[in-house]
């Protein structure tokens, strides 16, 4: 039993309790291959035995849905994309409790190839791309009215998964335009908590000279400037930063200052 708990999930970052509920999952599956037999993906299911070991608190009617968790009235929902379909369970639920939502991100991603028809794997290969807790802040614009609510809380387990693509695209290799089939989870690398608004202060750099473009938060946070601009208008939104002037065509910000009797 993982009973460590903060308003209701686990307080800490444990890779033994995510290696369990990994195997618990794969158990349950009768593909030799470990993935895709479940009416629910791999991830979401792994990502649920992890927050909440005890199935039974599982899949739970509330307000006329159906929450992923809910134990001690407290809603845990696991999203792996399209905020969006957040919206109507927000609404019904923020008034009543609080709800964390878990964004799974892939960190490293190994690729293996999938034939339709012969169900033959290609050897697998790492993408170039990292990914980072940045990557969560266009999901989080599609549910932006929501995210001054104190009721809401966040966590963002970034993962290392072998991601499994159909041959069924239309370039001449089918990869491009392919269709994703599962994602296996291999690691807990890190997990991200956002537990108050104040928290989205940990997402502007430490050491970045005021004040600064998108551009600049890019080079200090060392992400693409994509992934920036995403998060400095959000950040703005959630008065952590604000905008004060321009330099050439780019908007210059700078840190908000933070009311102090908030964060207590």
């Amino acid at each position: 039993m993982f009973d460590v708990r903060i308003s209701g999930i686990l307080s800490f970052m444990d890779r033994n309790a995510f290696e369990n509920a990994k195997l618990k999952v794969l158990l349950k599956q009768n593909d030799p291959h470990g993935f895709g037999t479940l009416q629910e993906k791999t991830v979401h299911a792994v990502m649920k035995l992890y927050y909440e070991p005890d199935a039974d608190y599982h899949e739970v009617p509330v307000e006329g849905f159906i929450a992923d968790i809910y134990r001690d009235g407290h809603i845990i929902e696991i999203q792996n994309g399209n905020f969006g379909k957040l919206r109507p369970k927000l609404t019904a639920f923020l008034p009543l409790y609080p709800v964390t939502v878990v964004f799974p991100i892939p960190h490293s991603k190994w690729l293996i190839w999938m034939d339709e028809k012969s169900g033959e794997l290609t050897p697998k290969h790492k993408s170039p791309v990292t990914g980072n807790v940045y990557h969560a802040f266009a999901e989080l614009y599609r549910i932006k009215a929501f995210l001054k609510d104190p009721n809401l809380s966040f966590a963002f387990p970034l993962i290392d998964v072998d991601e499994y693509r159909l041959l069924n695209g239309w370039s001449r290799n089918k990869k491009r335009g392919s269709s994703r089939y599962d994602r296996m989870p291999i690691a807990l690398f890190e997990e991200v908590r956002i537990d108050r608004r104040e928290d989205f202060m940990q997402f502007v750099p430490v050491d970045i000279k005021e004040p600064f473009t998108v551009t600049d938060f890019a080079k200090a946070a060392g992400i693409r400037r994509d992934l920036a601009a995403d998060a400095v208008p959000l950040l703005m939104y959630l008065d952590i930063l604000r905008r004060i002037g321009k330099r050439g065509r780019e908007y210059l910000y700078e840190v908000e200052e933070q009311d102090q009797s908030d964060t207590t």
